[in-house]
């Protein structure tokens, strides 16, 4: 686990409860209910019901039932569950989400640092679900020759700390730069999108670079 979930757990005294945080203010205007977290930030249900009640008896989300939709209502067993939001009211919302923000700055510069032990990269690029962009194809561009199998299970680690699946692109520099020479579509749309850039390094030149840079 990396340093700034262990700070935050810490902190909140509940990995479980930053993962549901993480999830609200993520999509804060969106309903969810109970499973549907479970799911969405790979924790045990009851974990999860029981820091909604600890968030709901803060102020910090508020329960209501199955939303209504005058056009399209909602009939059968999920018009009876209890749907959790957000209350944007909650006088301690900033300095939440001025916690994650930060948190989430230390989770990206361990990310940087731990790819630094699996082979050398000219390239880190943080992409999709990590700067609000979810319908990006890849959440990460790894540019460079590291372990894949190293690589797959330190994502695997920061799913775990993140509560949900990250999509990873690796290429070697030489890929790289033949499908930035034929403007490949895919990689363009990462190239000009919205992006963290933690390693950029000049050709014919591998490491870590320090940083991140949103562009």
């Amino acid at each position: 686990m990396s340093r700034s979930s262990s700070g935050l757990e810490h902190l909140f005294g509940s990995l479980t409860r930053i993962k549901v945080l993480r999830l609200f203010l993520r999509d804060p205007q969106t309903p969810f209910y109970v499973r549907q977290m479970a799911r969405g930030t790979r924790s045990h249900i009851n974990a999860v019901r029981r820091e909604l009640q600890n968030l709901e008896r803060l102020g910090a989300v508020r329960a209501e039932q199955a939303v209504v939709d005058t056009e399209n209502p909602i009939r059968g067993p999920a018009s009876q569950r209890k749907y959790y939001r957000l209350n944007p009211g909650f006088v301690l919302l900033p300095e939440l989400r001025a916690l994650i923000t930060k948190a989430d700055l230390l989770l990206e510069q361990s990310i940087a640092r731990k790819l630094h032990g699996l082979g050398s990269v000219s390239y880190l690029a943080l992409t999709g679900r990590f700067v609000g962009d979810p319908l990006n194809q890849t959440d990460m561009l790894v540019v460079g020759s590291v372990n894949r199998r190293r690589l797959r299970e330190m994502v695997r680690s920061f799913e775990s700390e993140l509560g949900r699946e990250l999509n990873y692109t690796v290429m070697t520099s030489k890929e790289f730069k033949y499908r930035k020479d034929v403007t490949d579509r895919f990689l363009y749309s990462i190239l000009e999108g919205k992006r963290v850039v933690l390693v950029d390094l000049p050709a014919g030149r591998q490491g870590r670079a320090a940083g991140g840079i949103l562009v």
